[in-house]
This record gives C-alpha cells, structure tokens and sequence, in this order.
C-alpha cells in the first residue's frame, strides 16, 4: 500500500506544472477590466480543462525553531493537490461537481533509513459555485464532503469526516479572502479531541504581486474553545521564471494539527522549499 501511495505521489508531482492553465484568467478579473456578462463567463470556464492544481503543492525542507535542530524534529514536508471536474457549470447557480485529493507527508529523512514519519489521505466530493457580479468573477462558494486519515492502524490510527462549507471573495486581482468551516464527523477511536486541536474554521487571505513574481497567503485555524487559539500557517513565494508557475517558498507552520498522527502536539516549523501552484489563487 505504501509503494502504491508513493507512485501516485510522484505521477502527481509530474504531472503538476501541465495544470496551471486550468485556473479562470485574469482578465475576468479587477475593475480595470472590461466586463463580461454571465454567459460568456461560464462558457470560458467550461472549456478549461477539467484536470487542474487544487490546493497549492510543495516540497520544503525544515527544522523547529523552538528546539536545537535534530534529526528528530527536522524533516521534509510535501503535499500534493488536484482536481477532476465531472461537470460542467449545468448544476443551480452555474454550479458543478468535483472530485479532489490532497496527499501530505512528513518524511524524516533525516534519521536513519529515511522513514516516512506520517501520510495523510485527504479525498473529497463538493459542488462549487463561482460568484459573479457586474460582469467579473467576484468569488466562490463551496460545498464538500472530505474524508482525512492517515491510512494506518491500531495506536497510531487518526481519522476523521468533515462537511464544509467554504467561500471566497476576490478583492482585486492580487487579493483574494476565504474562509472555511465544517460540521465534524469523527469517527477515529485515537483522535476524539481533534477538535482542540485541528479546529473548527479557518480563515486567511492570499495576495499577489503586480509583477506576479511574489505570491503570499496567510491562514489562521481556529481551534475549539472561547480563548484566541489559532493555528498559523504562512507561505511566501518567488516566481523562478515569469511564464511558469514554480516558485521558491519559504513554509512556516505554528501550532497544532500539522499531521494527523500528531495531531496534539505542538509544532513551531520553517522550511524552504519549492512551490506549485495555480496561474491565479489556489483554493484552501
């Protein structure tokens, strides 16, 4: 099951940067921009490949900062993300199905036969909106049901359901807000206080140079309770090429919740790395 998991892994990261143009182009986008009406909107969507990036994907190298670096808290973290369109835009509201999956790992490769300390198994179905007024792409708004589990057993099983609800608003064509909450099912025997610690919302913004070589995003997850707890988690990239979508990122994660195997433990991490993402804003 490993050796299968790690497969798909790799066909995904090499297939990634072929993504980047099935994301809405800009020029739906901005005040500055000449208006559309609805119809040529979703007829320009619909003939955007049906295969694109879904959340953003990565591959960083790190340590802690809040403990003397070792073998045993530094590591590589990767994700990836896509999407398949099984719709076009014929469902209410110019709306259509999906289906994505977002794999994470944290990989220890810096101990002694490179163990993979954590996979984490993110499928999900939703239906997805976009937001359209005066002729421009304003938002999103989305409905899903996501499974997570770390795919193993005994001791160190974690999983959990979730149906969420997610919207996001376009301020221009370098800021985009969104926010994120669900209705938790957790079926995990090892992981019933989840909620403590992974949350139950999120919000946070993504911003976008003019050049586009600089992309920034900022996400805070709250986690259960009436104090200000969050999980924090921020992203700087640097376009290597101007007409690619691969940038050099520097990763940083503070808080709980940053692998399902771990989920109660504290994490204070930075990493360096590199970035794919979509053409405009990546979904969260």
């Amino acid at each position: 099951m490993k050796r299968f998991f790690r497969r798909i892994t790799i066909i995904v990261l090499l297939l990634a940067p072929c993504t980047a143009s099935a994301q809405i182009n800009t020029k739906f986008l901005g005040k500055e921009q000449e208006k559309f009406n609805v119809d040529s909107i979703i007829t320009y969507f619909d003939n955007l490949p049906f295969f694109s990036i879904y959340k953003d994907n990565y591959f960083a190298l790190g340590t802690a900062l809040n403990h003397k670096p070792t073998e045993y808290n530094s590591d590589v973290k990767f994700q990836i993300s896509f999407r398949q369109r099984l719709t076009k835009s014929i469902l209410p509201f110019h709306s259509y199905l999906f289906l994505s999956y977002s794999q994470k790992a944290m990989w220890n490769i810096f101990e002694e036969s490179l163990p993979f300390h954590d996979l984490n198994f993110n499928p999900g179905i939703g239906v997805q909106a976009p937001i359209i007024a005066k002729g421009k792409i304003v938002g999103n708004a989305l409905i899903m049901v996501e499974h997570e589990s770390n795919g193993r057993d005994g001791e160190a099983s974690r999983s959990w359901n979730k149906v969420s609800f997610a919207g996001s608003a376009i301020i221009n064509s370098q800021l985009m807000l969104h926010a994120k909450t669900w209705i938790p099912i957790i079926d995990g025997q090892q992981n019933k206080d989840i909620l403590k610690y992974s949350g139950i919302f999120q919000t946070g913004a993504q911003f976008i140079s003019k050049n586009k070589r600089w992309v920034a995003d900022v996400t805070f997850v709250k986690r259960q309770g009436w104090n200000m707890n969050f999980n924090t988690i921020v992203n700087v990239g640097f376009r290597i090429r101007k007409k690619d979508n691969q940038f050099l990122m520097l990763h940083f994660y503070d808080g709980y919740g940053e692998n399902m195997l771990d989920y109660n433990k504290y994490h204070c991490r930075l990493r360096l790395g590199l970035l794919i993402r979509p053409a405009f804003f990546s979904d969260f």
